[in-house]
């Protein structure tokens, strides 16, 4: 029996529930029942010196905000339905929208407010499969940003045969990192884009480091979906030429894991100019022929 208020928002949740091997990683800090039926208010806050998802130019990382709303889906299918430790889950689709004051960097961590509304959701059996759900990010009040993702649970008999005992193991070096600059980051070693060829501006190899500690804060047996969002933020960079903005929306859908064993091609195309003056991106994933992730990519300059 936990003997703390998980409903006071006042220390982290059980790194179990969202699939984490390090304390350190799990940003969720409780959760309770809202009034209707199958809504929640979770709680998260975004610290102001993370090791991956650093402050940058005035403004929290709003990949924070994408894992924040991973974590949601596990957390409450293991602590609401019911979902048994050791189920795989499968992210089909995520997507975030905000406005920029969402991420603004204050002297302290953000704490944000996740109202979550849980619909479709699978049974097999009495056993929970899969949902989809929706998010609005609120701060002291306000609502600013909106987020939701779909996910499919998988009894581990089921996944075995389903992934043929695929190894944890990376036998498969990591490819040189392209320019840290050219997609946002300072640290060689956060780069998840490899270069083709010289003059493949629109084009890498998705760079896989198993050894990351925290894009491979576990063994897993293929590629997680945290880093093909990664990757679809520094393709997005890098076509662009525009390291320095901030992604106030991503809209992906994921078709089939990328494995570890085979390269990964990361392909980007700007599509366009909207209203608002934010640059759209559409990046796109592909391993052995075969589509893996697609994903819409804003970005918009900043301010600060």
């Amino acid at each position: 029996m936990l003997d703390f208020d998980l409903t006071a928002f006042t220390t982290t949740v059980p790194r179990q529930y969202v699939h984490r091997a390090a304390i350190s990683e799990v940003l969720l800090t409780g959760w309770r029942p809202a009034q209707e039926p199958h809504t929640f208010v979770v709680g998260t806050q975004w610290p102001r010196g993370h090791a991956l998802f650093a402050q940058s130019g005035g403004y929290q990382d709003p990949m924070l905000f994408a894992e924040s709303v991973r974590q949601v889906g596990a957390l409450l299918a293991h602590a609401e339905y019911g979902v048994e430790f050791g189920d795989q889950f499968l992210m089909g689709s995520m997507h975030f929208a905000a406005p920029a004051p969402l991420f603004v960097a204050t002297p302290a961590p953000t704490e944000v407010e996740l109202h979550v509304a849980c619909h479709d959701i699978v049974q097999r059996g009495k056993r929970f499969a899969g949902m989809r759900y929706e998010v609005t990010a609120v701060v002291e009040g306000e609502s600013l940003g909106s987020a939701g993702a779909t996910m499919t649970c998988i009894r581990p008999s089921v996944y075995g045969r389903l992934r043929g005992g695929r190894s944890t193991h990376c036998d498969r070096l990591p490819g040189l990192p392209i320019d840290p600059a050219l997609v946002g980051r300072t640290d060689a070693r956060h780069v998840v884009l490899s270069e083709i060829s010289r003059g493949a501006g629109d084009r890498w190899e998705l760079r896989v480091d198993c050894g990351h500690p925290i894009f491979f804060d576990h063994p897993v047996d293929h590629v997680p979906g945290m880093v093909l969002l990664e990757a679809a933020r520094q393709a997005a960079h890098a076509v662009t030429g525009m390291p320095d903005t901030l992604v106030v929306a991503l809209d992906s859908t994921f078709e089939r894991y990328a494995e570890l064993d085979a390269p990964c091609l990361v392909e980007a195309e700007p599509t366009g100019v909207d209203a608002a003056g934010d640059v759209q991106v559409r990046v796109r994933g592909q391993q052995e022929g075969e589509a893996v992730f697609e994903a819409y990519v804003t970005l918009r300059t900043r301010t600060h």
